[in-house]
């Protein structure tokens, strides 16, 4: 059977504990929440990090938190950061990068989101695509316009990153791409002929989830998304106990698809980031 990472976006900057009490907002609810994915099979994790009030922050301190909470009880698995710009001072999104994230986010061209316009400038992208190259961070490209696939084509014309990106696709924002299935064939078919060898993913936002992740393993890709930054519901009159209920839907999509959540050595390798480190003998 084929493996298929399991993503799971933990907090993302939008919803609040007023939205659903299970968004987790401190870095110890933020790693409790993603041990409990872990334990029923998502192997990447996707991190925004919040200040005490539930404003989005670009605190290195709380992503070095966080990172080290994981990287201690969810051994190997891939951690991801947000640059993501949503209430971010653009110059403060890639500042947690020195921590050497396995993975990043990168948005490679500006959109609009449903109450602002989401900025990408080409200095800013490029900017943030040569730190996570020095710091030897896999970058995980965010497309929401089919634009940005050619964005991403020329970073990797410059240098800035390799031919093998790991792609996603974002379904569903409010004024960006609809969440309809012939868009994906057409933005899968760009990306594979800009990028023949990349693997991609596709990601639901909100009540479009559950079928965008469908549409997406019917087409073979190699990882689904989910969790409580683009979801905060199991069913239109019920909220998500916590992200770990989230991947326990995604686990079964992928089985009934006849696949099998990838384990972290096979997610590692499968998106090309670094091996698990060997445990040091005393």
């Amino acid at each position: 059977m084929k493996p298929v990472v399991i993503a799971v976006a933990i907090t993302g900057s939008v919803p609040r504990k007023k939205d659903n009490p299970a968004v987790p907002i401190t870095p110890a609810e933020q790693i409790e929440s993603t041990r409990q994915a872990y334990e029923v099979g998502a192997t990447l994790v996707h991190i925004h990090v919040r200040n005490d009030d539930e404003t989005p922050s670009s605190d290195p301190e709380r992503f070095a938190a966080v990172q080290a909470g994981i990287a201690e009880q969810c051994p190997g698995m891939i951690i991801q950061f947000s640059t993501g710009g949503r209430g971010r001072d653009p110059s403060q999104r890639s500042s947690a990068l020195y921590l050497h994230p396995d993975m990043a986010s990168l948005s490679t061209g500006s959109v609009n989101f449903p109450t602002i316009v989401y900025e990408n400038h080409t200095s800013l992208v490029e900017d943030m695509a040569g730190k996570m190259k020095e710091f030897g961070i896999r970058p995980e490209i965010e497309i929401f316009d089919l634009s940005h696939l050619h964005g991403a084509r020329q970073l990797a014309d410059k240098g800035l990153m390799d031919e093998q990106p790991h792609i996603q696709f974002v379904m569903g924002v409010q004024n960006a791409l609809p969440a309809e299935e012939r868009l994906l064939d057409i933005l899968l078919k760009e990306a594979k002929h800009r990028f023949p060898t990349c693997t991609w993913t596709a990601a639901g936002i909100g009540r479009h989830q559950a079928k965008v992740m469908n549409w997406a393993l019917v087409r073979g890709a190699d990882a689904v998304r989910t969790g409580l930054e683009d979801n905060i519901r199991i069913a239109k009159d019920r909220l998500a106990v916590s992200n770990a209920e989230l991947a326990e839907h995604a686990v079964l999509a992928v089985e009934r698809h006849g696949h099998r959540a990838a384990t972290t050595e096979e997610a590692r390798a499968l998106l090309g980031c670094r091996p698990i480190a060997p445990v040091q003998s005393m």
